[in-house]
């Protein structure tokens, strides 16, 4: 049999042979037009940015009839779009099509000039000539295998075809561009391996990417939680910061020292991420992991059945009527959990937490309560001012747990009549974490503040 050939089509050409049948679509085993308005939408965007598109294949039979063999979906979508007044949805990425303007100047010279289209809720026939134009000269590869017959057509067909899309998981991936790469390496840690049970089918369908984004949304940027994939990989990948994967990274490596197979199945694909988060916040009590994995163990053999929440809900009834990724269910589950693991550590609930901002100022700064009552509201403005201009959105800093330290740094820079700005720039870039306990993270504050302070000024002596 002879090697297929390759043959380039003008779209409008392409279509225009589609449409009078001198190619078919319609092949028996074919599979029904099943894109959604996202893929059309992308498929458009190709087309007009003339970006690349794989070739259509075709097979040829005697009467030299073509058989679409693969391809069909993206046909019948341009069909659509450029014959079928179909509309581009408001939801479409990158909409803002660039082109050359074909204009006349004073001097009746035709020039082109740089311009800028916005596809969103337009047909076709909505766009500048240009664009159509663009549109319709894009240049469609096609190969054509010669000397078919149904038989050999539906042979083809499911060769060409033998294949699984990709499902969610896998395509919210492509939307963490930043992060890929060191999302991968961490993929590689012994902790995926001898520490979890995930299956090999959960890794290969981006089951075990998706749980990293849960986590490190819920670690860095639970106010911004995101149930569904794709809008949680696309905010990561625009908020997260190489900290705050150093600082999972490095969870990962402690866990893998003090995990063992009688507590590893709590680490599974419907409740990794929050055990993950879980012994995040532990890091900052500042004990040994493995009271972490004592407690895991009490966990699994006696707490999870027996003690219950506020609402009276075990561990295991909290998502009983709602999905695992609501995020009211994620806040009663580390609650529950958080509680139970303070509990187990003989951890009480710190003192610092049950008095006003203005208490803690004052108690801290050996100010008068009623001179910080005064100046409370300028103080949270100001600290809004300088947290603006000194550190990146989505830092843990900036967590409404660590403000009290913050607020209370920032009454202390007027107390001591000394600014922040330099500093918390500079602290920021280091640190993305802080303590639980307000008290001791405004001290570390403080003395890290004055640590610098004092090298500032040696280096100008």
């Amino acid at each position: 049999m002879a090697r297929p050939r390759k043959q380039t089509y003008t779209l409008e050409m392409y279509l225009k042979k589609n449409m009078k049948g001198d190619i078919d679509n319609n092949a028996d085993v074919q599979r029904n037009f099943a894109w959604n308005n996202e893929q059309i939408n992308e498929l458009v965007v190709t087309v007009l940015t003339d970006d690349y598109m794989p070739p259509i294949i075709l097979g040829e039979e005697a009467n030299s009839k073509l058989h679409i063999v693969d391809g069909g979906c993206r046909t019948a979508a341009l069909i659509k779009f450029r014959h079928m007044n179909h509309k581009i949805t408001s939801a479409i990425e990158n909409s803002r099509i660039p082109y050359k303007k074909k204009e006349t100047d004073e001097a009746g010279n035709i020039i082109y000039e740089d311009a800028i289209f916005d596809i969103k809720n337009k047909t076709f026939d909505k766009l500048p000539e240009e664009l159509k134009e663009k549109f319709n000269e894009y240049q469609i590869e096609t190969v054509i295998h010669e000397e078919c017959d149904s038989r050999i057509i539906s042979k083809y067909i499911k060769r060409y075809n033998n294949h699984v899309s990709m499902n969610t998981d896998q395509k919210a991936f492509t939307y963490i561009d930043r992060f890929a790469g060191r999302i991968r390496k961490i993929l590689d840690s012994r902790f995926f391996v001898d520490c979890s049970v995930y299956s090999e089918k959960d890794k290969n369908k981006g089951v075990v990417e998706r749980m990293i984004v849960e986590t490190m949304m819920c670690m860095n940027h639970f106010d911004n939680w995101k149930a569904q994939a794709k809008p949680a990989f696309k905010y990561l990948n625009e908020h997260a910061t190489e900290e705050e994967f150093n600082v999972f990274s490095d969870n990962l490596h402690r866990l893998e020292k003090v995990i063992t197979s009688d507590i590893r199945a709590i680490f599974n694909k419907k409740d990794s991420f929050v055990f993950l988060t879980l012994f995040d916040r532990f890091t900052k009590l500042g004990m040994d992991d493995e009271k972490f994995a004592d407690f895991l163990r009490d966990f699994s053999d006696v707490l999870r059945d027996s003690r219950r929440n506020e609402k009276g809900q075990l561990f295991d009834e909290i998502d009983k009527d709602l999905s695992t990724k609501d995020k009211q269910v994620i806040i009663d589950k580390l609650d529950l959990l958080e509680n139970l693991m303070l509990d187990f550590l003989h951890i009480e609930a710190n003192e610092n937490d049950r008095i006003s901002d203005e208490q803690f100022i004052a108690e801290s700064l050996g100010m008068d309560i009623e001179e910080v009552n005064g100046n409370v509201d300028f103080y949270n403005e100001s600290l809004n001012d300088l947290t603006s201009k000194t550190i990146k959105d989505g830092s843990g800093l900036l967590r409404d747990e660590n403000r009290r330290s913050l607020l209370t740094m920032m009454a202390y820079s007027y107390k001591e009549d000394v600014d922040l700005d330099n500093w918390l720039a500079e602290f920021a870039k280091h640190n993305n974490t802080y303590l639980v306990d307000q008290k001791k993270n405004f001290i570390h504050m403080k003395n890290d503040f004055e640590e610098w302070l004092k090298e500032k000024c040696m280096s100008l002596t």
